[in-house]
């Protein structure tokens, strides 16, 4: 992971290690229910968060951009921390299942 302005030694291994804790909960609790959901009369069939009217697009333009995770999440609060990243994992998986089949 990148170190950040201001972050002094030994917070970059503190933040590593929460998120993959985090990943690994978040695994498990989302197993059953997709993060990101399309229905016809939300925005149009637009991927989104599950129980919101956010893009799934919107994170991919944040991260896109350079801007942080955190900036996405003060600016979009009805995504918690949690679905963001089962988001990713999410896409992360359909993307690598896509490249096995090539």
């Amino acid at each position: 992971m990148k170190k950040r302005n201001g972050e002094k030694e030994g917070d970059e291994l503190r933040r590593e290690y929460n998120l993959s804790k985090l990943k690994s909960g978040v695994r498990g609790k989302y197993a059953a229910q997709p993060t990101i959901v399309k229905h016809p009369n939300v925005l149009g069939g637009t991927p989104v968060f599950r129980n919101t009217r956010v893009p799934f697009q919107a994170l991919l333009d944040y991260l896109e951009g350079g801007q942080r995770l955190d900036d996405f999440l003060n600016d979009f609060p009805t995504v918690s921390r949690e679905d963001a990243i089962a988001a990713l994992e999410e896409a992360k998986t359909l993307v690598l299942a896509r490249l096995e089949r090539r």
